[in-house]
C-alpha cells in the first residue's frame, strides 16, 4: 500500500541510503550470524517513515570478507523492523580507503575546519568514487521507478551523479549530517569541483544551519558557472541548467519524547539516586563524548582546572564526570589523544583531590540508554565543548532529560545546535580557557529561578524541532515542494562581551545585514 501526501497524490516508496545499515551484527561462536537493531533517534525517526511507504533501507552491512550465510539473517531482521534491508558488499580494502581514507582522513577534518588533519592521499579519491558509484547501483537494484531516494551524509556525496549519468531521473534527496565549511576551506580540496557538481545532482540538499547552507551557497556562487541562486521562502533554488535544486538549511532533532520518558522511569530513577548518593552534597558537571579530536575534551578539562584555580569555592563543591565513548582506538591519533585525555585527568586530580572528594570522575566506556538519561538526570550543569559540530545532539539529549528542570547548559558556540539553543544556553569559545572557566562557575551559582526559567526555554526549543519534525519538514521540501516547513533560522555571531555568556552577548543578523556580508560569508 502507497502513502498519500496532503494533496492526496501517491508518494511513492521511500529509500533510505547510508554508509551503514541500521544493525549491529556479530557472528556467534557457532558461526551463525547475530543482527540487532540499530538504535537512536535517526533510527527511530526514519524507521516509521520507512514502514509507512512500504520503504528500504541500503547500506553496508559494517562487516567484510566471509559472509556465507548472512544474507538469511539479513531477511530476518528486515521482517522485524518492517521494512527490507539491503546490504551493499564492500572489500577490507575498501573501507580502508573509502571510509577511513577519503571520508575520515578528508572531508570529517576539512569540514571541521582542521585542515591540518587532513591526508590527501589521491588512491582515497579512486576508492571512494568506485564505492560511491556501488551505492548507486545498489539503488538502482534495490528501488523502484517511483522511488523517492534519500541520502545521508558525506560517505555518499558522488551517488546522485552516478545515477544520473546511468538516466535516473527520479527525485534525490541529500542531507549533511556535519558542518559545511566555507570558501576558504572548502578550496583547499583536491577534488573541490568534483564533489560540488556531484552534489547539485541531487534535487534537494539538507544543511543543519543557516551557515552551513550559505557556506555551500557561496561556493556554488562563486566556484560554478553557469549556476543562477534565487531565494525562495527561508532556502534556495539553484538553476542548473534548466534543472531546480531546493537548498535549504534542517537542523536535525532528537526523540525528546523518548528521552523525556526514559528519564521518568524507574530504572533511569534508580541509577540517578545511586549516582547522587555515590557523590552527595556538591554539584555534577556532565561531560559525554565520543572520542574524537572535535569534541574539545582537552580544552574543556583545561578550563575545568583553570575554574578550580580561580574559584577555590568550587573546590569540594563540584566534581566533573567525564564520559569518553571509544572510537578508533586503533588508529595510532586517536591512542595518542586518548593517551592526552587521561594526562589532564591524573594531572586536575593530583592537584586538587581531597579525602573524600575527586575532582573528575573518568569513564572510558559506552552506556546504555538507561546510564545515558540517569546521568544527564543527575546532572547539574552540562559542559558542552565542541571545537566544530554539525549539530550535536548532546546538548539536546540533556535538555530533555532533565525532567527536574534544574540543569544548566554550557555549549560550545561552535556547536550548530547553539543557533537554535543560545538563548537558554551559557555560550562559550572552547578556545577560551578563561571565559569557559568563567561560565562553569556562573553556572555553578546561578539561582533555583533563572536555572528553571533557562532550562524550560530549552526543553520547549528541543521539543518542538524533535526529529520527526525534521524528517517531515525535509520530506515535504523534497517530495512536495512546501517551502514554507523550513524553520525560520537567525544568523547569528558572538558579541565583544564573550565573558558574559548571557543571552544578549549574541548579535542576531537580518537576512539584509548577511546579505551584505556576501563576499565573507558566502
Amino acid at each position: 500500500m502507497k502513502t498519500l501526501n496532503r494533496n492526496g497524490t501517491d508518494t511513492g516508496q521511500l529509500v533510505v541510503v547510508s554508509n551503514r545499515l541500521p544493525i549491529v551484527i556479530s557472528r556467534k561462536s557457532g558461526g551463525q550470524w547475530d543482527i540487532k537493531a540499530g538504535s537512536g533517534g535517526l533510527v527511530t525517526s526514519l524507521e516509521h517513515v520507512l514502514r509507512e511507504r512500504e520503504g528500504k533501507w541500503i547500506g553496508w552491512l559494517g562487516a567484510s570478507g566471509n559472509l556465507d550465510g548472512v544474507e538469511p539473517a539479513l531477511e530476518s531482521a528486515s521482517e522485524g523492523a518492517g521494512y527490507q534491508l539491503e546490504s551493499v558488499p564492500l572489500t577490507a580494502r575498501e573501507v580502508d580507503k573509502y571510509y577511513f581514507g577519503f571520508s575520515n582522513e578528508i572531508i570529517w577534518p576539512l569540514f571541521h575546519d582542521m585542515v591540518s588533519r587532513c591526508n590527501f592521499d589521491p588512491s582515497y579519491w579512486k576508492t571512494y568514487q568506485d564505492v560511491n558509484k556501488r551505492f548507486a547501483g545498489a539503488i538502482s537494484d534495490h528501488s523502484e521507478p517511483d522511488s523517492f531516494i534519500w541520502v545521508q551524509d558525506y560517505h555518499l556525496m558522488l551517488v546522485a551523479e552516478y545515477l544520473r549519468l546511468a538516466g535516473d531521473t527520479r527525485k534525490l534527496g541529500y542531507f549533511l549530517h556535519i558542518p559545511f565549511p566555507p570558501l576558504d576551506i572548502f578550496v583547499k580540496l583536491p577534488w573541490r569541483f568534483q564533489i560540488l557538481r556531484a552534489l547539485l545532482n541531487f534535487d534537494t540538499l539538507g544543511f543543519q544551519t543557516l551557515r552551513d547552507t550559505r557556506n555551500f551557497i557561496g561556493c556554488v556562487r562563486h566556484m560554478i558557472k553557469g549556476t543562477r541562486i534565487t531565494r525562495r521562502e527561508d532556502s534556495y533554488v539553484i538553476d542548473v541548467l534548466g534543472r531546480e535544486v531546493s537548498v535549504g538549511s534542517f537542523p536535525i532533532g532528537i526523540d525528546f519524547t523518548g528521552f523525556d520518558a526514559r528519564a521518568r522511569s524507574d530504572d533511569a530513577l534508580r541509577v540517578t539516586r545511586m549516582l547522587r548518593e555515590k557523590m552527595p552534597d556538591r554539584q555534577l558537571i556532565l561531560g559525554i563524548d565520543r572520542l574524537d579530536y572535535t569534541k574539545g575534551i582537552p580544552e574543556r578539562l583545561h578550563a575545568f582546572q583553570n575554574a578550580m584555580r580561580r574559584y577555590p569555592e568550587l573546590i569540594g563543591n563540584v566534581s566533573l564526570i567525564q564520559i569518553v565513548v571509544p572510537s578508533r582506538e586503533d588508529v595510532p591519533e586517536y591512542k595518542t589523544m586518548k593517551e592526552n585525555v587521561e594526562r589532564l585527568v591524573s594531572e586536575i586530580n593530583g592537584e586538587f583531590t581531597r579525602p573524600g572528594w575527586v575532582p573528575v570522575h573518568y569513564l572510558f566506556r559506552s552506556l546504555s540508554d538507561t546510564e545515558l538519561v540517569a546521568y544527564y538526570r543527575a546532572s547539574d550543569i552540562s559542559l558542552v565543548t565542541p571545537l566544530k559540530d554539525g549539530m550535536n545532539l548532546i546538548a539536546k539529549e540533556f535538555c530533555a532529560s532533565n525532567v527536574d528542570e534544574n540543569g544548566v547548559l554550557i555549549l560550545s558556540e561552535f556547536a550548530g545546535s547553539a543557533s537554535q539553543l543560545r538563548r537558554g544556553a551559557l555560550l562559550i569559545n572552547p578556545h577560551d580557557v578563561l571565559g569557559t572557566a568563567d561560565a562553569i562557575y556562573r553556572a555553578y551559582v546561578m539561582g533555583d529561578a533563572e536555572r528553571r526559567t533557562r532550562i524550560r526555554q530549552l526543553r520547549r526549543t528541543v521539543e518542538r524541532s524533535d526529529v520527526f519534525w525534521w524528517t517531515d519538514s525535509f520530506l515535504r521540501l523534497a517530495m512536495e515542494h512546501e517551502y514554507r516547513v523550513l524553520p525560520s533560522q537567525d544568523y547569528f555571531v558572538p558579541s565583544a562581551d564573550v565573558h558574559d555568556n548571557a543571552p544578549s552577548s549574541v548579535v542576531v543578523f537580518s537576512d539584509e545585514a548577511v546579505n551584505g556580508m556576501r563576499d565573507e560569508y558566502t
